[in-house]
């Protein structure tokens, strides 16, 4: 999906906050999930971020927390890997802080130069990006992150599923990587990453799901009858467990519990 100004685009934009609302009920997040759109052009009414962040993952907690604003390419310089995946041009008096920083990487054996090549990163240079709570968000979101516990993220991924949306393999570092891999459609689920959740304050815990925003309406639309399905499934195998389990002596078989 290219980046748009947006104005034929909320001719018909979607209602976010009640798609919002329907996930904050069905996945019970610590956190609202993220909106984020990539444009060429900063969108009309929403302000500029101003101050400094270390990542361009430190705009999704600002976001999470309430805020609605937009970055340009220069606001995310500090992070040399999230200038990689956003394809933000490092200027050349600081094109040297991207080797510097995988030399340190590969030096730690956190990761190895010949891996660089398959993460992905946005086709060309955005010339805003737009970071919002989803249900404030101005403007469609290209994708959504939504953070959460395994168990309640797993409710999502099988709702997208459901609806037919495209589930990618799962994500590690560099957490950023999510945005651009699932920009086109889809939805990916990443574990994040120590620099990311150092900068987010994502917990153990938790981990993302990106999915895009195109897609995210009809797999919400499927969530209620997966919740319902997975509570009932829930009480079955609870079931099934205490019917089925035993513990026998050692050396000695096991027999079912009669009910």
């Amino acid at each position: 999906m290219e980046a748009t100004d947006g104005a034929e685009e909320s001719i018909a934009m979607t209602d976010w906050t009640l798609v919002e609302r329907r996930l904050e009920v069905a996945l019970t997040p610590r956190r609202r999930p993220v909106a984020v759109a990539f444009r060429d052009e900063p969108p009309a009414g929403v302000s500029r971020f101003s101050g400094t962040e270390p990542s361009g993952c430190s705009f999704w907690r600002l976001a999470a927390e309430g805020r609605t604003f937009y970055t340009v390419p220069a606001d995310h310089l500090n992070c040399a890997i999230g200038s990689y995946t956003h394809n933000v041009p490092l200027p050349s008096e600081r094109a040297v802080e991207l080797e510097q920083t995988l030399d340190m990487m590969t030096g730690l054996g956190y990761v190895r130069m010949e891996e660089i090549p398959a993460i992905p990163r946005l086709e060309r240079t955005p010339g805003a990006v737009v970071y919002a709570p989803l249900g404030d968000t101005p403007v469609d979101p290209d994708v959504v992150l939504v953070a959460g516990l395994p168990g309640r993220i797993m409710l999502l991924n099988e709702a997208a599923t459901r609806a037919g949306v495209a589930g990618l393999p799962m994500l590690g570092r560099p957490t950023c990587m999510a945005l651009p891999a699932v920009r086109g459609g889809g939805l990916v689920a990443s574990l994040g990453c120590t620099g990311n959740r150092q900068y987010t304050d994502l917990a153990d815990d938790e981990l993302y799901v990106a999915i895009a925003g195109a897609d995210l309406p009809r797999a919400v639309a499927e969530l209620d009858g997966i919740v319902a399905a997975n509570a009932t499934l829930a009480e079955y195998h609870a079931t099934r467990r205490r019917q089925l389990t035993s513990v026998g002596e050692p050396g000695s078989r096991a027999r079912p519990a009669v009910s």
